[in-house]
């Protein structure tokens, strides 16, 4: 069961004791490191790590200490493992979030072009392809 985020904002603009509303929220809030928030993805989705490093073109050991929480990835590495992963739009911002980190957001010249290979399926090689025709930094 899922509570939709505009529901915890207006709670969470409502509330006068944060205690209440964390206790009230408690199975809606996110609290699980990076790695068993990707781990578990995958297997949601019945993808093997494997796969999804080799398509996120990140080096298999770099990837599998990000993947056991022995390192934290870079905005970037996050991204590359999320389009490696297949992941839609809405399940890679949740996961930038999940990290801490900003949403892709397409008031930005180079989210935009991510946000559009994410959208159309694009390899990490045809994104860093478009970002590279654009003079931006690859992934």
């Amino acid at each position: 069961m899922n509570k939709p985020t505009d529901d915890l904002y207006k709670e969470l603009n409502q509330t006068s004791h944060i205690e209440q509303y964390l206790k009230d929220n408690n199975e809606f809030l996110i609290d699980d490191s990076l790695s068993n928030y990707l781990c578990n993805k995958f297997d949601e989705m019945n993808i093997s790590k494997s796969s999804v490093l080799k398509n996120a073109d990140i080096n298999e050991i770099y990837g599998y200490q990000i993947l056991s929480g022995k390192r934290f990835p870079s905005r970037n590495k996050l991204l590359c493992i999320c389009i490696g992963a297949g992941f839609s739009l809405s399940e890679t911002n949740e996961t930038l979030k999940v990290a801490e980190y900003s949403p892709l957001f397409p008031k930005l010249k180079r989210d935009s072009i991510i946000i559009f290979g994410l959208q159309n399926q694009y390899p990490i090689w045809k994104i860093n392809e478009l970002l590279f025709d654009h003079q931006l930094h690859p992934l």
